[in-house]
């Protein structure tokens, strides 16, 4: 592949960033293959890398946390991962957290999960001989959950990025690659 598809937010309104870490990914840097997904030929740990985040609006009422690949020989990019609802209060996903039954969750998280690969998070699973990008974005909300916009386990993750489009203050991403 030689052109780039356009990262999911380069078309939406303008708003402030804030910073995203992780002790696993880094920006513009090979995932290992503990974040590759375990399936379609791929044999990795299909882990959730641990992500932390600081410096989000004080306005900030629950946070959206999604991992999309805009290089997916799609049409439309691929969602890994739509978890929403997230608490304010809460400002970190543990290494694995949102992997395989999704035991590491916050306790207090609200609402819904909407995940790709047979209901659950998949990690990067690119075609062979091509390098794809993995935004891992966090969003701070206005609402304190999106329940109340008709946003459910059950949503796709196009009806979700719509209302994350509305109630997003502050988004925040981290750019890891994967390719073999």
């Amino acid at each position: 592949m030689t052109a780039r598809a356009p990262l999911p937010y380069d078309f939406m309104p303008p708003v402030p960033s804030f910073t995203l870490d992780s002790t696993d990914v880094a920006e513009g840097q090979q995932m290992s293959d503990a974040q590759v997904f375990d399936g379609f030929g791929m044999t990795g740990q299909n882990i959730s890398p641990q992500l932390s985040w600081r410096g989000f609006p004080a306005a900030t009422k629950s946070f959206a946390v999604t991992c999309f690949d805009p290089d997916a020989p799609t049409g439309s990019g691929f969602w890994h991962l739509v978890l929403l609802d997230v608490p304010a209060s809460v400002t970190e996903l543990a290494t694995g957290a949102v992997s395989g039954d999704l035991p590491g969750l916050p306790a207090e998280r609200l609402h819904a999960v909407v995940v790709a690969h047979a209901e659950r998070p998949g990690g990067a699973a690119p075609p062979a001989g091509e390098t794809h990008r993995y935004v891992f974005a966090v969003h701070a909300l206005d609402v304190d959950s999106l329940a109340s916009q008709g946003v459910d386990s059950d949503v796709s993750p196009a009806v979700a990025g719509f209302n994350l489009r509305f109630h997003t203050i502050a988004r925040a991403t981290l750019i890891p690659t994967y390719g073999h």
